[in-house]
């Protein structure tokens, strides 16, 4: 079996007034995901989980994700508060078991590495050279085994003027670990809410739509709406094929669009 990853993205969970809607997109592209046939082997969902970071959303988050049978990982993004997270899914599958945001998880066949781009108080992300160091050691073991990097700020720019100010600042030295190890197939990202692709070090970057509200393509200088566009996850996979079959990217719409 080809390995595959279903990839949705900033769902942005609420309590309270106006916590429908986006509790009722990520269960509809959970449900898509189960759909699939074959089914991917784990999900990873790439940041800004809850809208304030507080305890009530991540327990209603919890309610959301607790019975998805598959692997699923949890992604911090800067709408996210750690300790919050960490108190709700602390030792859960969904943090790989640990009480940390920045952590691995091996699958057969596949390893998934999770970073923490988030900074305090601030829209945009940095990584750290702590993190940069331990994910490097990671991806030194098991050389031959496809690898999937995931973060929420995209470490590259993406063309709205907007989002690109709240970027990652360090993602050139994002881009040094990557090209060091050729095993990773790509850097999943959110945070722009719209699907973007973008060649990396050698691998690619996949930025995944929201599960919400997608932002608008605004090119010039100036706030992207929440144009009326269907949402959509990724799901990255190596097709059956000759050796040397390269990763591919889908996007994959949820309801009716």
């Amino acid at each position: 079996m080809t390995p595959s990853v279903a990839h949705p993205s900033d769902p942005h969970l609420t309590t309270g007034p106006g916590a429908a809607a986006p509790a009722a997109g990520l269960r509809a592209a959970l449900r898509r995901v189960l759909a699939l046939d074959p089914l991917p082997d784990c999900a990873v969902i790439t940041g800004d989980l809850t809208e304030r970071g507080r305890p009530d959303e991540y327990a209603a988050l919890r309610e959301v994700v607790g019975a998805f049978p598959l692997p699923l990982h949890l992604v911090a993004g800067n709408h996210d508060v750690p300790e919050a997270l960490v108190g709700v899914f602390g030792e859960t599958r969904f943090l790989g078991g640990g009480m940390l945001t920045s952590y691995v998880v091996e699958h057969p066949g596949l390893t998934v590495a999770v970073l923490d781009s988030r900074v305090a108080g601030a829209p945009g992300g940095r990584l750290g050279p702590g993190q940069l160091s331990r994910l490097d050691r990671a991806l030194a073991r098991s050389p031959g085994v496809p690898a999937l990097v995931c973060l929420h700020h995209p470490p590259v720019h993406v063309g709205i003027p907007f989002l690109d100010a709240m970027g990652l600042a360090d993602g050139p030295a994002l881009a040094e670990v990557v090209a060091a190890h050729p095993r990773v197939a790509r850097v999943l990202a959110g945070h722009v809410h719209r699907p973007v692709t973008a060649s990396f070090a050698g691998s690619t970057v996949a930025v995944a739509p929201s599960t919400y509200r997608q932002s608008g393509l605004v090119l010039r200088e100036g706030v992207p709406g929440c144009p009326d566009e269907p949402a959509s996850f990724l799901l990255h996979l190596m097709p059956e094929g000759p050796p040397g079959t390269a990763w591919v990217t889908h996007t994959v719409p949820v309801g009716g669009g």
